[in-house]
């Protein structure tokens, strides 16, 4: 292990900002996930990080939001890509609005940047705005599946379509590529990707049959700020299967100074099949405990509707006697 202090213990959350402030990472990802030509070239010193400049112009502060401007190689105009991370697992059907507030002021911002610099007015008819990118990078299980056009979210888009705002924006879903999908790309953004779609005792079994070899070589060639990267990850993943710190601690130190095969080697086995048998056993129980409830209402109603039957043939007792009381009289 080198002379620096592995922060075991003390790992913050995960938080996704960190790895698209990496210009490292995002410019792995823009290459290797946007499938947009004049990104496969991009480098990390191609990338500004625009992020605050625009949350504080928006006044808001979205934890998962990044802004990037990105210098294309012989253009003399930038890239603008916006970034939103959704580690939920539901779905936020409003990202296609949000998205729209981020374009429409990084265009006025750009607008006012070249009027002060005196290389561009938006009066004249030879001005052009720059080209924005939005990508949605999401985590969770369930498949997206909000609308990825503006204009679905707006009444009778079809018939105002000529009037009305109209972008896509893509999805970039971590759990619709397969591990060796991700791998093949060959660097740090795949690693990073790989631990992320850990969610289930099922991925976790997945992910340890991944090729070792090129796993280790990635990590062990990581910097020190990707390599802090991936032991917040490792120690999120740990916590959320439940290993004893100890042990987590030991998983760490085993992430930066040995080979993968050794990452998970003090943890114990997990049984998928075991955990699969609990849980349909779990969900048999379930439906039999919901059974066993669905008939006792039922004998409950009919219960009812004996007391109701019951009560009525009484009342009508009732009737009978104080009419046979009063037929004397009436004699």
């Amino acid at each position: 292990m080198d002379n620096k202090k592995l922060l075991v213990g003390h790992v913050k959350d995960v938080n996704n900002n960190m790895v698209f402030s990496n210009h490292t990472l995002c410019a792995q990802f823009l290459r290797d996930y946007t499938d947009i030509a004049l990104l496969k070239d991009v480098k990390p010193e191609d990338i500004t990080d625009d992020t605050k400049k625009y949350h504080a112009y928006l006044g808001i502060d979205f934890e998962g939001d990044t802004v990037k401007r990105i210098r294309i190689k012989g253009q003399d105009f930038p890239v603008f890509v916006i970034s939103l991370i959704e580690h939920k697992s539901d779905v936020d059907y409003n990202v296609s609005m949000q998205l729209l507030k981020y374009m429409v002021h990084i265009w006025d911002s750009y607008a006012k940047e070249q009027k002060n610099n005196n290389t561009g007015d938006s009066r004249n008819k030879s001005f052009k705005y720059p080209p924005i990118i939005s990508i949605v990078y999401y985590e969770g299980a369930k498949n997206w599946t909000a609308d990825l056009n503006l204009l679905d979210r707006i009444y009778m888009s079809e018939i105002f379509k000529d009037y009305l705002p109209a972008f896509n924006y893509k999805v970039v879903e971590t759990h619709s590529y397969t591990n060796d999908e991700l791998i093949a790309h060959n660097d740090e953004m795949s690693v990073f990707m790989l631990l992320n779609k850990i969610q289930t005792p099922a991925d976790f079994s997945e992910f340890t049959r991944v090729n070792e070899e090129k796993i280790s070589k990635l990590v062990k060639n990581a910097n020190e700020e990707i390599m802090q990267i991936f032991l917040d990850v490792v120690w999120n993943l740990c916590m959320k299967l439940n290993v004893p710190p100890e042990e987590a601690e030991k998983c760490l130190e085993n992430v930066r100074d040995g080979e993968m095969g050794k990452w998970f080697e003090n943890m114990e086995k997990m049984d998928i099949q075991a955990e699969r048998r609990n849980t349909e056993e779990a969900r048999k129980a379930l439906l039999e405990k919901e059974k066993e409830l669905e008939s006792k209402d039922k004998e409950l109603d009919k219960n009812r509707q004996e007391i109701e039957s019951l009560k009525q043939e009484l009342i009508q007792a009732q009737k009978e006697i104080a009419h046979l009381k009063e037929s004397p009289k009436n004699n």
